[in-house]
């Protein structure tokens, strides 16, 4: 069973940094692309970046550019987001996606993980 563990979430005030982590598993399929979500209370699910299994980031959204990147470590077996300069409007609760295709494919994820809290006090 494909599993996706997200963590790293929490309180932080505004102008602070956090880093999530995802933790992919229960598969054997090798190339995958790893996507981070969020979701709003309200609102709709929305990318924010990803990384495909060629390593290439795609941003879904300009509002975290310059502010947060993706990383993995050399086996992609835990992929990060690292978020800076938070501003009170990144408080969602945030997803990690996985593509079994490798690419980045918007919204159209196989796997989801349960999500983590970050909430950005002003």
């Amino acid at each position: 069973e494909v599993q996706l563990v997200e963590s790293g979430g929490g309180l932080v005030q505004a102008g602070g940094s956090l880093r999530l982590s995802c933790a992919p598993s229960g598969f054997t399929f090798a190339d995958y692309a790893i996507g981070w979500f969020r979701q709003a209370p309200g609102k709709a699910r929305e990318g924010v970046l990803c990384i495909s299994s060629g390593d290439s980031r795609t941003y879904y959204t300009d509002s975290v550019k310059d502010r947060f990147t993706i990383s993995s470590d050399n086996a992609k077996s835990t992929v990060y987001l690292q978020m800076n300069s938070l501003k009170p409007e990144d408080t969602a609760v945030y997803y990690c996606g996985l593509y079994y295709s490798g690419w980045c494919k918007g919204l159209i994820v196989d796997y989801w993980g349960q999500g983590t809290q970050v909430t950005v006090s002003s």
